[in-house]
């Protein structure tokens, strides 16, 4: 299927790079895109051509988070809509984070709120001095529910806790401390050091290599289908309370939500 909001491009040795392409919208995820990158990540799991993938952004943002539009639209939505809209993106990361294939994240920018899902789901990333992260949910009153499995299994709890709920924004040397990526580089150096992440790939046998990063996933916490359910029941949960209403509507309104100091 052609694809609108992401771009899949393969070179000989079997390497696919994945790029979010909605520069216009710093790479945000939308219904869309969602499903777009749901979709490729069945076509990447079944292509055996395709040995190692790099996951990057188009642009100068890697992913800016939920599209400010389908956020508006979760807004409107009755409680059924909201958890099957969180499901599909649950859904989607448990895709890419269950991919045979090693994923190595690009981060060449900022990425917030289901951008920093995106780099969780990661098995390496590295990303470019100068980008900016946060898990900015809290500042709209509502939670990071649904890529919450992933960002906690990659920092840890103890890490988690440093940048989970606070909403600040940190930097990529932060990112790096906490486990976030494995590699902060001068951004002209971006591409030689996914290139160094990549090539040990392409020495291995991509058999064992699946089955290896299988074992990974077996001895992991779970995170199988009941544990999406919770994720999106919580997040619909949260946006039920009175702090989801007044950080949303604060923020379309371009003012203070009430719970933030003069």
């Amino acid at each position: 299927m052609p694809f609108q909001t992401i771009r899949l491009e393969c070179d000989a040795r079997g390497v696919a790079t994945l790029t979010l392409a909605r520069t216009d919208k710093h790479n945000s995820l939308d219904a869309q895109m969602i499903a777009e990158l749901a979709e490729v990540a069945r076509q990447i799991a079944a292509d055996a051509a395709i040995r190692v993938v790099v996951l990057t952004g188009a642009g100068e943002s890697f992913c800016a988070g939920g599209d400010l539009g389908w956020m508006r639209q979760q807004m409107e939505a009755d409680r059924t809509t909201r958890i099957a809209e969180a499901l599909t993106l649950a859904r989607m990361l448990k895709a890419l984070n269950d991919l045979p294939k090693p994923l190595i994240g690009r981060i060449n920018g900022q990425a917030y709120g289901g951008g920093i899902g995106m780099i969780s789901v990661c098995d390496a990333s590295v990303a470019a001095e100068g980008a900016k992260f946060g898990l900015t949910e809290v500042r709209l009153g509502l939670i990071p529910a649904t890529i919450s499995p992933y960002v906690v299994a990659r920092l840890t709890p103890p890490r988690a806790r440093e940048v989970f709920f606070s909403g600040r924004i940190f930097d990529a040397a932060e990112a790096l401390r906490i486990g976030l990526v494995t590699r902060a580089v001068a951004p002209e150096g971006l591409d030689a050091a996914v290139e160094a992440e990549v090539a040990p790939y392409l020495s291995a046998a991509p058999g064992a290599v699946a089955a290896s990063k299988a074992l990974v996933r077996r001895f992991s916490p779970p995170i199988g289908e009941a544990e999406l359910e919770a994720t999106a029941k919580a997040l619909a949960d949260q946006w039920e309370t009175s702090e989801a209403d007044e950080g949303i509507s604060a923020f379309f309104a371009r003012r203070a939500p009430g719970w933030r100091p003069a």
